[in-house]
């Protein structure tokens, strides 16, 4: 019985640990399809990321955009978390709409790319 304890134990942390050095993975997108005037709901989704740790920021024109909200951070059977930040907004022309990861100390941005 000690034994099996033991190799179970392994397993877990053998998944601990391979999960400790995951980059996110980021989607943008939008409720709607993208139209010029038309109000609408802009979507960060970040998943497969370990640790949890991790900062999104929704940006229009490189300013954040207020009032957005965020889900809970939830985690898969492999440790690796996912994370979803919204905000409501209506592009104009020109615009450009951006989401901000920073996780680990590194930041990438991702645009949102309409189908206007």
């Amino acid at each position: 019985m000690k034994e099996f304890v033991f190799v179970v134990l392994l397993v877990c942390l053998s998944n601990f640990v391979s999960a400790k050095l995951a980059s996110p993975k980021v989607q943008v997108y939008s409720r709607n399809p993208g139209e010029f005037g038309k109000p609408n709901v802009l979507i960060c989704h970040v998943s497969g990321f370990h640790p949890p740790e991790i900062r999104i920021d929704l940006l229009r024109n490189k300013e954040e955009i207020p009032g957005s909200e965020q889900t809970d951070l939830a985690f898969e059977e492999n440790w690796h978390y996912h994370l979803t930040k919204h905000v409501p907004f209506t592009p104009k022309e020109g615009d450009k709409f951006l989401c901000r990861v920073t996780h680990m100390g590194n930041t990438n941005t991702f645009e949102w790319e309409s189908d206007m």
